[in-house]
């Protein structure tokens, strides 16, 4: 018997905490497979190329997903899901205006989470991220 699919995630970067609908009609492969690695740790760091955006580096992990409602230009609080490609694997934050580039160019990742609770505190990640470096960035189940 299959579990109730999960809604909304916590989504914790250094002392700030956020709510996120889990956009399953949008990316319903990106959201089952990445709700199956709950809870999710790693690092997030200021995004090199994308203007206001952090990103999570997941190297070569491979969860099996495909271009889902991929966008390039995603707002402040939708997060991407960039599977590897000819770039690495990695999770995309904006917190203001960017565009998803690497150094070869533009990227798309699926929008699999929309922030629906704290996007008072983006401008924060920011701030965190370029003036204190890398932050922890925890995503588990809301209750």
């Amino acid at each position: 018997m299959e579990s109730t699919p999960v809604e909304f995630l916590r989504m914790v970067i250094g002392n700030l905490e956020f709510k996120a609908r889990v956009e399953r009609s949008l990316a319903p492969v990106t959201c089952k497979k990445f709700c199956a690695t709950l809870p999710f740790r790693g690092k997030l760091v200021q995004a090199r190329w994308s203007g206001e955006a952090a990103w999570v580096p997941l190297a070569n992990l491979d969860l099996g997903v495909v271009e889902e409602n991929a966008t390039g230009k995603p707002n402040p609080g939708e997060i991407l899901f960039h599977p590897a490609d000819h770039s690495e694997c990695e999770i995309l934050v904006p917190y203001g205006r960017c565009a998803f580039r690497c150094k070869d160019g533009e990227l798309v990742g699926n929008h699999f989470l929309t922030i629906v609770e704290g996007q008072e505190q983006l401008a924060k990640v920011g701030e965190l991220v370029l003036w204190h470096g890398s932050q922890d960035i925890e995503f588990s189940i809301a209750r």
